[in-house]
């Protein structure tokens, strides 16, 4: 059972807000070849932003 495979990685995703608050998460890179970019909460603007994948 090996967690650390490359075609899950783990990932972290970095607010486009400039606040430096971040996401941990997995991403499946057969169906998303490409940086990753997700809408999400960030807590020190209180509003939904987009965040990039970092890597």
């Amino acid at each position: 059972m090996a967690r650390g495979n490359d075609i899950r990685p783990i990932i972290k995703l970095t607010s486009t807000a400039g606040t430096g608050y971040t996401y941990v998460t997995r991403k499946n890179r057969r169906n998303d070849p490409d940086r990753l970019v997700l809408r999400k909460y960030d807590p020190k603007v209180r509003k939904h932003v987009d965040f990039r994948e970092e890597r």
